[in-house]
């Protein structure tokens, strides 16, 4: 799910200005949802439109249908690829299309167990598109609904995942040019592959590479600091960090930044003078800079873009 530029921007603005960066985030995932939740609504109306007059069960012909994407018949089906994955440690389409329909059977039987046991409720979804208009029976009502919420939690669990795969690297270099630290001590082009698994280094005076690593996470997430500091950088930013992680990357010799701290990102300053790596003061208003600094980097990645094509 890659982020448009103006997002990126809006969310290493408001993570280094001490903001909250989420609703940023929150947005792109309903906008998705709410096209996605149109466009499933229409096919609905479509598929059960064809199949008046069946008695076949028309959304699993449909929407199982085998010769669709895995990952949209996982989801159909009430599944997402990771529950496959994990459970059968496989994404092979025919492995993916069985356990699907075996969701799908299980997730209608106990749907048609709930609703013959005699519960006192009505639930009937009637879509209407253009002139067209389906009524929906309270178990097909429920598919959909589940079908749904299934998606939902895979376009916020994959976004989540872009932010920190797409935003780490550039919130990086933008601390970095906001502090003036000289291009070829935080250029990326040269890491080793036993940076693989690093989100970016900083070079020091006397050529000694210093692994970063960046993580935009909740506080009081543990496990996620724990595998980081297995990697033994020697800086640690975060969003946001608890007293736990601190004293964890005290006692490692871990140099840390909390930038939800007020002021949090002037400690990435200390951090620099503490390894020894060239910067200077932030020049002016932090907010006015970092404007500057985002068009720059806007700009210039439009240069290296068109050069490439050029190429």
């Amino acid at each position: 799910m890659p982020l448009n530029t103006d997002a990126k921007k809006n969310i290493i603005k408001k993570v280094i200005s001490n903001q909250d960066y989420r609703d940023e985030v929150l947005v792109i995932i309903d906008e998705i949802f709410l096209d996605y939740c149109i466009s499933f609504f229409k096919q609905v109306v479509y598929a059960k439109i064809d199949a008046l007059g069946e008695k076949s069960d028309w959304y699993k012909k449909v929407f199982l249908n085998p010769d669709l994407p895995k990952e949209q018949i996982a989801i159909n089906s009430g599944l997402n690829m990771k529950s496959i994955t994990n459970a059968f440690n496989s994404s092979k389409k025919e492995v993916v299309i069985q356990a699907s329909y075996d969701n799908y059977n299980r997730l209608q039987k106990t749907i048609n167990d709930l609703v013959s046991n005699g519960n006192n409720f009505e639930i009937k979804l009637s879509i209407k598109f253009k002139d067209v208009a389906v009524d929906l029976t309270v178990a097909e009502s429920l598919i959909v609904i589940n079908t749904i919420a299934v998606k939902r939690a895979e376009i916020r669990g994959g976004m989540w995942s872009a932010v920190g795969k797409q935003v780490e690297k550039p919130l990086m270099t933008t601390l970095c040019m906001l502090f003036n630290v000289p291009f070829e001590y935080h250029v990326q082009d040269s890491n080793p592959d036993s940076f693989r698994e690093v989100d970016f280094y900083v070079l020091s005076k006397d050529g000694k590479k210093l692994r970063t690593e960046v993580k935009l996470m909740g506080k009081g997430n543990p496990e996620s600091a724990d595998a980081i500091f297995a990697r033994q950088p020697a800086i640690f930013l975060a969003d946001k960090l608890s007293d736990k992680n601190k004293k964890q990357a005290e006692m490692l010799n871990v140099q840390w930044i909390e930038l939800r701290n007020k002021g949090g990102y002037k400690r990435f300053q200390e951090v620099l003078n503490a390894l020894n790596v060239p910067n200077s003061d932030l020049n002016g208003d932090l907010n006015t800079r970092l404007d500057e600094i985002l068009k720059e980097r806007e700009l210039s990645g439009n240069i290296l873009k068109k050069f490439k094509i050029c190429k």
